[in-house]
């Protein structure tokens, strides 16, 4: 019970025993008013004999008798009430299993947890998406600033609903913010952005971004460093890079609902022993790789041990490619076995299929989110957590004209159809729910 219950409770205990008080002294005033009345009357009217002195004396009875009754009904009135309510109100209210953990912010900040509230208590809902990209050399970034800037100009207001909406919205941050630095030698593409546009992350509700990319490094180490200073100044978690290796393969977790989530992400990209993007390592800053995925399932089986429900972020696949490859595969059942609930992928640059493992959902790829001026189709994923279960929603959305709107009607039935003709085990309903094929 906390600090503010009990205050609340001991008020309103003073509360009825002030009234108690104030209705005690109105009747022993009104009693005793008629007491002296009566003694008055009787000191006047004394020659009326014996007969009338001991009439006055039992009516002097009858008061005294009725003023306990009413002190006596007051007391059970209150009293037992005060008890009730307060025995009512601590069963309507349970301790929470998590609440010596909320009272210990050294503890939550060294171990990335985070404490949200949810929009109701009977539910928690996730949304998760794939690539943006800020950069302002790029098509995407260089077209919203020529339409002013708003974010409006690269999501439509109702895609903008979901993603505010999220009690958690998670995103891939394809880019590092930095001003510094070199572009790494060789390398075909290097994305960074400024980092005054980090804020556009709060706008669109975005709650936790993952750097396991093959991107969050592209200006060398100083560019991660500043993107994580960058994230940490506008206090926005992120999971799957750090200033070491302890750092970078952390889960970030949320309380919420009374109920622990953990997120860990990893990037397989790039498949080599000698990556372009540099691996964290026990004393140098760089991304969680998982290539080897050994250090990745201790990981998620850590988490499960402390959290109810770990979520795992991957950015792996083969880019522009619909269909999953042979290391995908390979990791999902090795992932879900190690005991993750949920497992989210991006990096491929389009859709991919759903599915399960064993009883794990599984979303391969999300796609483009805001990334280039390309026209192609991409998907919000809504997760519903609640009593029953995990529930997963694919909701269709398109990138075109470097502005990414949500998909209604025939065009949404259309990527639904799609994403049901390239997936092997998973079906998604009219509105985007997944189960597993029956047949």
């Amino acid at each position: 019970m906390t600090a503010s219950m009990n205050k609340k409770k001991k008020k309103k205990r003073i509360n009825k025993l002030a009234l108690f008080a104030g209705v005690l002294c109105g009747v022993v005033a009104v009693g005793s008013a008629a007491l002296f009345a009566m003694a008055a009357y009787g000191r006047t009217g004394l020659r009326q004999g014996e007969e009338g002195e001991s009439g006055r004396q039992e009516q002097s009875e009858e008061t005294q008798k009725s003023q306990d009754g009413l002190i006596e009904d007051i007391r059970a009135e209150i009293l037992p009430a005060q008890g009730q309510d307060e025995s009512a109100q601590e069963e309507a209210e349970p301790e929470s299993k998590y609440g010596g953990l909320l009272q210990d912010p050294e503890k939550m900040r060294t171990e990335k947890i985070y404490a949200k509230e949810a929009a109701s208590g009977d539910e928690i809902v996730m949304a998760f998406a794939g690539d943006i990209l800020f950069d302002p050399s790029y098509a995407v970034m260089a077209r919203l600033q020529q339409r002013g800037g708003a974010v409006t100009e690269a999501f439509s207001e109702d895609l903008l609903a979901e993603m505010r909406n999220a009690d958690i919205f998670m995103v891939n941050n394809e880019f590092p913010y930095t001003s510094r630095g070199e572009p790494l030698t060789g390398k075909q593409f290097t994305f960074r952005a400024r980092p005054e546009s980090a804020a556009y992350l709060t706008e669109m509700g975005v709650d936790i971004v993952s750097l396991a990319n093959n991107h969050a490094f592209d200006y060398g180490e100083i560019s991660l460093l500043d993107t994580l200073d960058t994230l940490e100044a506008m206090d926005m978690p992120y999971v799957g890079a750090g200033r070491d290796l302890e750092e970078a393969k952390k889960p970030a977790s949320f309380l919420i609902n009374d109920t622990r989530i953990a997120i860990v992400s990893a990037t397989q990209i790039e498949r080599s022993d000698n990556p372009d993007t540099r691996g964290a390592r026990e004393d140098l800053a760089g991304v969680f790789r998982c290539w080897d995925p050994g250090l990745l399932l201790e990981e998620i089986a850590a988490a499960k041990a402390e959290n109810d429900i770990v979520i795992v972020y991957i950015h792996w696949g083969t880019e522009n490619q619909a269909q999953i490859d042979w290391a995908q595969r390979d990791q999902a059942a090795k992932i879900a076995e190690a005991g993750a609930d949920l497992i989210i992928g991006d990096h491929p640059h389009c859709l991919q299929p759903v599915g399960y493992v064993g009883e794990v959902p599984v979303v391969y790829s999300l796609g483009n989110f805001w990334f280039n001026s390309r026209s192609l189709d991409t998907a919000l994923v809504r997760v519903r957590i609640t009593s029953q279960g995990i529930s997963v929603q694919l909701i269709p959305a398109r990138q075109s004209d470097c502005r990414t709107v949500l998909l209604t009607g025939a065009e949404k039935e259309r990527v639904i159809s799609y994403i049901n003709s390239i997936s092997e085990n998973g079906v998604l309903d009219a509105e985007g729910y997944l189960s597993a094929k029956t047949s």
